[in-house]
């Protein structure tokens, strides 16, 4: 089974669930920019949960299916038409061979993916078939997907007429949100920023940039005061970690960030709110922070993923 892309107008890429273990050589995790869609997108497809799908943001996105197949569509920000009807996302499709399958940008949200029963099969990189465009390596030879190109499937898990019309219900999707409130863990460095900006961190709104891409989410609002130093010795970077340089306006890492940084991290969104984050629109959403501990962020993961099990069988 296979999948052709006829045109895109967005930020069209490969994704699987991350080049893991390589960090420490330099090399980014990448992966998907929401987790839980890209999951909940495979799990729809009756794929493993980190199977290689497409991610799209930024624009639409049409493909023509070469076979019959099964495909399921999950995140915020698009609608789906398949052939002649328009569906609702986070669902399941049995999709005709012939057909075409088209996804189109909304105002609200950022990314979507895009499953195939069997999962996308490309030559892993470093052990992932993620896309970083800034190697370039992994997904198809570094890049963007385009028109022209040819996506193999893999053989489905189940027969498609057992994977076809399943979907995750509306309370087991991410509460997306155009101004979200995340919870941040402060640290490891907020001992480097004064009383006033740990309160204004915590206080105040702000404004997701233009400037925001795969690698980091810029925000611009308050500045917040170093106390000591705005450069440390580089050290490890993750997901999610909040960036302060010496202009004081924070950088949340994302999917694509360095693996080192040098500069002090006043705190990190947890696991469970990256998705809400990541459906953030730049130049438009409002984001503000509230703290909470490690014990109240590893519950809410732990309620996310059972979430992920609500899949109904139409």
């Amino acid at each position: 089974m296979s999948l052709a892309i006829i045109e895109v107008n967005g930020l069209a890429t490969l994704q699987d669930a991350g080049r893991i273990g390589w960090r420490k050589f330099g090399v980014p995790v990448s992966g998907p920019m929401d987790w839980f869609a890209f999951r909940a997108a495979n799990r729809l497809a009756g794929n493993d949960p980190g199977a290689a799908a497409v991610e799209i943001g930024l624009g639409g996105i049409t493909l023509r299916a070469l076979r019959d197949c099964v495909i399921a569509v999950a995140g915020s920000g698009y609608s789906l038409s398949i052939y002649i009807w328009d569906f609702p996302l986070w669902s399941s499709y049995y999709v005709r061979g012939g057909w075409t399958i088209r996804l189109d940008k909304l105002d609200a949200g950022m990314w979507a993916y895009l499953a195939v029963a069997g999962g996308v099969q490309t030559p892993p990189t470093l052990g992932s078939a993620s896309t970083y465009l800034r190697g370039p390596f992994g997904g198809l030879d570094g890049r963007r997907l385009q028109a022209g190109d040819v996506l193999k499937a893999g053989a489905p898990p189940r027969p498609l007429t057992d994977l076809a019309a399943r979907s995750l219900p509306t309370p087991a999707q991410p509460a997306y949100a155009d101004n979200p409130t995340l919870d941040v863990i402060l640290g490891p460095q907020d001992e480097y920023f004064t009383e006033e900006s740990i309160a204004a961190f915590l206080s105040h709104e702000y404004t997701l940039s233009p400037a925001s891409d795969r690698m980091g989410y810029r925000l611009e609002g308050p500045a917040l005061t170093h106390r000591r130093k705005a450069e440390l010795l580089s050290e490890g970077m993750a997901m999610g970690a909040i960036q302060v340089p010496a202009g004081g306006q924070p950088i949340i890492m994302m999917a694509d960030c360095p693996t080192t940084g040098g500069y002090p991290k006043i705190g990190a969104v947890i696991s469970a709110d990256l998705p809400l984050l990541a459906q953030c629109v730049p130049g438009k959403s409002k984001i503000r922070f509230q703290r909470t501990t490690a014990g109240k962020a590893q519950k809410k993961y732990r309620e996310m993923m059972k979430k992920l099990e609500r899949i109904v069988e139409e």
